[in-house]
């Protein structure tokens, strides 16, 4: 019969004495193929707790090192959870600046280039200069025009007193003609009434005379008389007669002169519209003026801001034209850090907010604030932003640019580039 093995422990004077007792497998219910303790598993158990007791009463200061190992580890995990509770990060971040590109405002020929890239210039300081021959030559031109259209104008402008004067005495003197002959008319038809009755009168005593001459009552002298005095006032009526049209005539005449001279105001308007007109060449010459002396200022590129030279793209001799681009400058006066975080990132992050940047290339922090919050995510400004109403959606976590401006004062040395690799860190609460 098989037989299983135990193990029995007994204390004596030379300590703890172990011996083996064979039992049958039926007795104990085992199998025959494990030699097992006396003790059953939980009495195991309890010693291996006791034993770690002892571990702990025998040496007190280990307890106290794993208590303080403890609560470090769970002021670590706190602390750790606070700080990135109250935080947003990323790494999907860079500096980013105005470019001012700079482009030829006429155009010429390049005969001096003052500004090389990589080169730091202030804001005002020449970068290039055109040949000003022609536009010296252009302003010359300009000024002789302007004083030639001055000229003019104060000739007009002396004209139209002098007209309105002597258009005002024409005037004035063809109405008097015109008055001077109506009465002349009138004068005329009063003679022709005079002669009209002398001439009634005359041959009123000739047919009269007449009779009596043939009765031989008169003599033949005093017929003849009043033949002849019949005869003179016929001839003063007829000459009366001709007075009235000749004095018509004359009237007619200085009416028309008088309708001529109606239209003295019309004149007047004339002339002082042309010493206007003559007054707007004159502006219009001056301002032809400024152009010149504008185009000429423009032989001479200068730095719209303090900055760094890029991109020069001109040499002397070279011809160039109106708005072709010939530099650009980087303003470090006017820096930012473009931040792209997750959408889930802007639940607590406000305008305003403090930022501390880390700036890659010279394990530098800087201070900053949250300018503003993108308008849209990134995507929709992509040249071929997503269309999620049409195929198969993928939801994906979309990215917003936030603004952070960087504190003043703390890139004295300007070396903060554009383009540069940041993270920013936002104290959201």
């Amino acid at each position: 019969m098989a037989e299983a093995v135990k193990v029995a422990k007994h204390e004596g004077n030379g300590g703890v004495v172990a011996a083996e007792i064979r039992e049958p497998a039926e007795r104990t219910g085992r199998p025959l193929t494990a030699t097992q303790p006396i003790e059953d598993q939980p009495a195991a158990e309890k010693a291996a707790k006791n034993g770690a007791q002892g571990f702990f009463q025998e040496r007190p200061v280990a307890g106290w090192i794993l208590l303080v190992v403890v609560l470090a580890v769970i002021a670590g995990v706190t602390v750790t959870w606070r700080y990135y509770a109250v935080r947003e990060s990323t790494d999907d971040a860079q500096i980013d600046g105005r470019l001012a590109p700079i482009s030829a405002r006429i155009s010429g020929t390049v005969a001096k280039v003052l500004a090389d890239d990589n080169q730091f210039v202030e804001a005002g300081a020449p970068l290039m200069e055109l040949d000003p021959k022609d536009y010296e030559v252009a302003l010359q031109r300009a000024r002789a025009d302007l004083a030639d259209a001055e000229a003019n104008a104060a000739a007009a402008n002396v004209n139209v007193p002098l007209t309105s004067t002597t258009s005002s005495s024409q005037f004035t003197a063809a109405t008097a003609g015109l008055n001077a002959a109506q009465k002349e008319v009138e004068s005329a038809k009063a003679r022709v009434q005079e002669a009209q009755a002398n001439y009634t009168r005359t041959s009123d005593d000739l047919k009269r005379m007449e009779q009596l001459v043939k009765k031989d009552e008169i003599s033949r002298q005093q017929y003849d008389a009043a033949v002849a005095s019949n005869t003179a006032a016929r001839a003063t009526l007829d000459a009366a007669v001709s007075g009235v049209a000749a004095a018509q005539g004359r009237a007619a005449q200085a009416a028309a002169q008088a309708a001529g001279a109606g239209t003295v105001p019309e004149q007047i308007k004339l002339t002082r519209a042309r010493a206007s007109a003559a007054y707007a060449q004159v502006e219009k010459f001056r301002a032809m003026l400024a152009q010149a002396e504008l185009n000429l200022q423009y032989t001479r590129v200068k730095a719209p801001v303090a900055g760094i030279v890029s991109k020069r793209s001109v040499e002397p001799g070279q011809v160039v034209q109106a708005g072709q681009p010939l530099f650009a400058v980087v303003n470090l006066e006017d820096i930012y850090v473009t931040a792209n975080f997750k959408e889930t990132q802007l639940k607590k992050m406000r305008p305003g907010q403090k930022v501390k940047i880390h700036v890659d290339a010279y394990g530098r922090d800087y201070e900053g604030t949250v300018d503003s919050i993108g308008g849209a995510t990134g995507a929709r400004f992509s040249l071929l932003p997503p269309e999620n109403a049409t195929g198969n959606y993928v939801k994906v976590v979309q990215r917003v640019p936030v603004r952070i401006r960087i504190d003043k004062g703390q890139d004295a040395d300007r070396v903060l580039r554009p383009g540069m690799s940041v993270v920013p860190t936002v104290l959201v609460n």
